[in-house]
């Protein structure tokens, strides 16, 4: 089991908890997940690591109650436990000295994004953060990315903070305001991780994308996290979850990441009824 030390609410059905795995934050890096199930018979769900203490032994988790074993893990309080927390998986984003980085978070990305962004400054980049939300009520880590970034954009759908507009609209405006990027990092829904890539082909700006395909067992057994980049067939658990933002088929993951819809709906629907079950007899 895996105590969970500390846990509070980030936004509105994103909750942030931090959890006692010693093993897991010995070998953690930027860009590296972990799959987490919560009760013997839970469900597997990959979450990425948004922070690690090596010294404490913790991992940093942001969950965003989304359906229904996502809204059981948001439930969790300090000294429940995690059944399973298998990790660290997948590759460490790759890090260098690439010059100027420009990071863009839409929602919850921002919680991988952090410690990517953290690294590349610790690398000797000029950092420049875009962080997205729909309203500002939403926008968490706000304290966190200005600590690593030399210049933080906001952007909002509703304009209640920052520009109104698109996270594309910010990095537009960065990019024909003169600054030079020499790569991207963009993390988000996939429509937004899309549009970025879109936008930054134009511009010949690398851009790396983090994909969080419908996945089982982390390890590449299943197959089930398949995404088709620059037109072969790669699993997102073990060949990533980092891409070259510009040769993933996004219309093909996206077709994927629908295939449950139905299932998830009724499944959280199930879970929504039974949570208000009045339970007095």
């Amino acid at each position: 089991m895996y105590k969970i030390g500390y846990a509070a609410d980030l936004a509105e059905s994103i909750r942030l908890l931090v959890v006692s795995a010693p093993m897991v934050a010995a070998k953690a890096q930027a860009g590296h997940f972990v799959v987490v199930r919560n009760g013997e018979k839970g469900e597997r769900i990959p979450l990425t690591i948004a922070d690690y203490d090596r010294q404490k032994g913790t991992i940093t988790l942001v969950v965003q109650s989304v359906g229904k074993s996502s809204s059981e893990i948001c439930a969790l309080q300090e000294g429940d436990a995690l059944t399973d927390v298998l990790g660290p998986l997948g590759h460490a984003t790759h890090i260098e000295r690439a010059g100027t980085v420009l990071c863009v978070a839409g929602g919850v990305g921002v919680a991988p994004v952090y410690p990517i962004a953290k690294a590349f400054k610790e690398a000797g980049n000029r950092l420049i953060s875009v962080i997205g939300a729909r309203s500002k009520d939403l926008i968490f880590f706000q304290a966190e990315m200005e600590a690593v970034s030399d210049a933080v954009h906001y952007t909002t759908d509703d304009g209640s903070y920052g520009l109104h507009g698109f996270v594309t609209d910010a990095v537009r405006n960065i990019v024909e305001g003169g600054e030079k990027v020499n790569m991207a990092v963009a993390i988000g829904p996939l429509p937004m991780m899309k549009a970025v890539a879109d936008l930054t082909r134009k511009y010949d700006i690398s851009t790396v994308v983090s994909l969080n395909a419908l996945m089982v067992d982390g390890t590449g057994m299943c197959g089930g996290c398949r995404v088709t980049v620059g037109g072969e067939t790669r699993f997102s658990c073990v060949d990533g979850p980092d891409f070259d933002g510009h040769k993933v088929d996004f219309a093909e993951l996206l077709r994927r990441q629908t295939r449950f819809s139905e299932e998830e709906k009724m499944a959280y629907d199930r879970y929504r009824k039974e949570e208000h079950k009045c339970r007095i007899r």
